[in-house]
């Protein structure tokens, strides 16, 4: 059995549900999808207008979720209107750390504290690089690879397999078992990583997700 996650770097949502994730690593293969939620087109530079709409969809899932957003977040980053919020280049960094040694998922997790708790700015390349040679990467070998992934096609692959199964945005979990797919609610198990991974060890039978409020659109976090 097999949880697949189809997730953006941007999504807050997603860093909400990032305990679960850690959780779910102890139990059971996660494989990652980045839906490009804020790539090509729908980047943004940081304005006021970006400010006022996300601040209160991340206050709530701080609320939800337990999870920490910083003044570094809040006050700094979503105050600099030269930072640039794009996805690709944090997707291009967590398959470079996949394909180099199967890391990906450690470095989203840390890129996304980095974001929303630190308020640093995950799109530059600078930074991404900075955060893979603290986990050890060589940071040559892991330019090439950053440079190399194809995250065009793989954002292209994510949302097909988000259409295939009926997702509605980002996060989106199903379990894959004997190549069947089972979407996961996981609105009742945010801030429950624990009772969340032992529910996955007990492999209980799931019949559709229904309704989330633990949810980013397919082009923001509304």
């Amino acid at each position: 059995m097999v949880l697949h996650y189809i997730y953006d770097p941007l999504c807050g949502w997603c860093y909400g549900a990032k305990p679960l994730v850690q959780a779910a690593q102890a139990v059971l293969p996660v494989i990652a999808h980045a839906g490009g939620m804020m790539s090509g087109a729908n980047r943004q530079r940081v304005s006021s207008q970006l400010r006022n709409y996300v601040m209160p969809h991340d206050r709530r899932i701080a609320e939800y979720t337990g999870q920490p957003f910083g003044e570094a977040y809040f006050e700094g980053l979503l105050r600099d209107d030269t930072a640039i919020f794009d996805s690709t280049p944090p997707i291009a960094a967590v398959m470079a750390a996949e394909t180099v040694d199967g890391r990906g998922l450690e470095l989203l997790g840390r890129l996304q504290t980095a974001h929303y708790l630190e308020g640093r700015r995950i799109a530059d390349e600078s930074v991404l690089l900075e955060f893979a040679r603290q986990m050890g990467y060589a940071g040559e070998a892991f330019l090439a690879a950053f440079q190399s992934v194809d995250t065009e096609q793989h954002i292209k692959a994510s949302r097909a397999l988000l259409a295939q199964l009926g997702g509605q945005g980002f996060p989106t979990f199903a379990l894959e078992r004997d190549g069947q797919f089972t979407l996961v609610d996981i609105s009742p198990w945010l801030g429950k990583p624990q009772a969340f991974a032992a529910w996955l060890g007990q492999s209980v039978e799931v019949n559709g997700a229904g309704e989330s409020p633990a949810l980013c659109g397919l082009d923001g976090c509304a």
